[in-house]
């Protein structure tokens, strides 16, 4: 092969290819990277007409399954597999915010005394716990109350 055909061969290479593959890769990453969800229990909330603008940072989960987990802020919920960690876990938790509210989120389907149960460890402890539902939809909703709104 001539020298004069090499070099044509080298002038001739394009990167178009090389920006497509790039730019492909680009895409494929930024879809995926929708997917991800973040870490959290599935709980289903029962439905409340009326909702608060408080924001907890403590929560307590109860699952479907009976199981208790506590989070308290922005950190991953650990798993209390008894009473006396969860009652450590939230005095700890009360004595940094004294004046906050700790949310308890339960399934629709825990049984109304494992509920009671977690809500009374509160009110025994001088702690102030408020149970998290989800809305109503207005057309749920009484209609004295949806006329109020």
């Amino acid at each position: 092969m001539s020298l004069k055909r090499q070099n044509n061969m080298l002038a001739a290479f394009s990167m178009a290819s090389m920006t497509d593959v790039i730019f492909l890769l680009l895409i494929f990453f930024m879809v995926t990277s929708t997917f991800v969800f973040p870490t959290a229990l599935e709980i289903n909330l029962p439905q409340s007409s009326e909702q608060t603008a408080l924001k907890p940072t403590t929560r307590v989960y109860i699952d479907a399954g009976q199981n208790v987990y506590a989070t308290f802020g922005d950190a991953e919920p650990q798993e209390m597999t008894d009473t006396d960690q969860l009652l450590t876990f939230l005095q700890l938790t009360a004595r940094e915010n004294p004046q906050e509210f700790i949310a308890v989120y339960a399934d629709e389907n825990v049984t109304y005394g494992r509920l009671v149960e977690v809500l009374d460890l509160g009110a025994r402890n001088n702690l102030k716990m408020v149970l998290a539902t989800k809305p109503a939809p207005r057309s749920a909703m009484p209609a004295a109350t949806t006329a109020d709104q």
